[in-house]
C-alpha cells in the first residue's frame, strides 16, 4: 500500500509549504507550557492547527490541553493624519466574516492594512498605503504592536502613524483589483471620526485603538486637550 502524504506536512501544500506541524514544538519561553502534539487541520490558504500540550497551573497541578489556532501571518496598519486639516485617511470595504457575524451590509471602516507577505512591518505597511488610499508616505511612528485575537488567532499587528498632505496623494488608491480589493478611500475630520467610533460606525478595533491614540497622546493631543478647556 502507498502511503498517502499529508499537504503541508509532508508533502507540499497548494502553496508550496511543507513541516507546517513543526510551528510551536521547539518552544521553551514558558517552563510551565510543554508541547506534546501539533496536527495541521487546514492549510488551503491561512494554516488551522490543533496543538496539545501540558500545562502546569497556578496551583502546581499539570493537565493536558488542546487549543486550536488560526496562522494567517502578521500584518500592519497605517493611521494617516493632516494635523493642519485635522483629516485622517481611512478606507471602506467589504468584510464577509463580519457580515455574516452581524454587521448590517459588512462594509467596515479601517486604517489602511495588510499582512507582511515576507516584508518587514515597514515596508509592508508603505505598499497597503500606496495600494490602498494612494499615498506614498513620508516618516512613520510605529506606535504599537497588538495581538488581534490572542484566544485563537497568532496574529500580531505593527501599527503605525504618519502625516500626509494633499500633495501625498499620487493615485486613487482602492487597492488591487486583480486581487479581488475594491476600496473605497475615506477622508474624514477627526472628530466625525471619533463619532463613528462611538455610534458603531467604525467597529474595527485596530482602527479604533489608533484613533484613541491620536487625540489622547498623538497628533490632535494639543487641539484636543485645548477643546475640552
Amino acid at each position: 500500500m502507498t502511503a498517502v502524504g499529508v499537504p503541508g506536512v509532508d508533502v507540499p501544500d497548494a502553496r508550496g509549504r511543507t513541516g507546517l506541524d513543526r510551528a510551536g514544538r521547539d518552544l521553551t519561553g514558558n517552563p510551565d507550557v510543554v508541547v506534546r502534539d501539533v496536527e495541521v487541520l487546514s492549510s488551503s490558504w491561512y494554516v488551522l492547527r490543533r496543538t496539545t500540550f501540558d500545562h502546569r497551573r497556578r496551583d502546581g497541578r499539570w493537565s493536558t490541553e488542546q487549543r486550536e489556532t488560526h496562522d494567517r501571518g502578521n500584518g500592519a496598519t497605517v493611521l494617516l493624519y493632516d494635523v493642519a486639516r485635522r483629516t485622517v485617511l481611512l478606507t471602506r470595504q467589504f468584510r464577509f466574516p463580519a457580515y455574516v457575524n452581524g454587521s448590517p451590509d459588512g462594509m467596515l471602516v479601517e486604517t489602511a492594512a495588510g499582512l507582511l507577505d515576507d516584508q518587514d512591518p515597514e515596508t509592508a505597511i508603505r505598499r497597503e498605503a500606496e495600494e490602498e488610499l494612494g499615498v506614498v508616505v513620508g516618516e512613520l511612528t510605529r506606535v504599537f504592536d497588538v495581538s488581534t485575537s490572542p484566544g485563537s488567532v497568532t496574529e500580531r499587528v505593527a501599527c503605525f502613524a504618519g502625516s500626509y498632505t494633499p500633495a501625498d496623494r499620487v493615485s486613487a488608491g482602492g487597492g488591487l483589483a486583480d486581487e479581488g480589493e475594491d476600496i473605497e478611500v475615506l477622508e474624514l475630520d477627526v472628530d466625525e471620526a471619533l463619532a463613528r467610533v462611538d455610534d458603531g460606525r467604525i467597529a474595527d478595533a485596530k482602527t479604533i485603538l489608533l484613533l484613541q491614540w491620536a487625540v489622547l497622546r498623538g497628533p490632535f493631543r494639543d487641539r484636543q486637550s485645548r477643546a475640552g478647556r
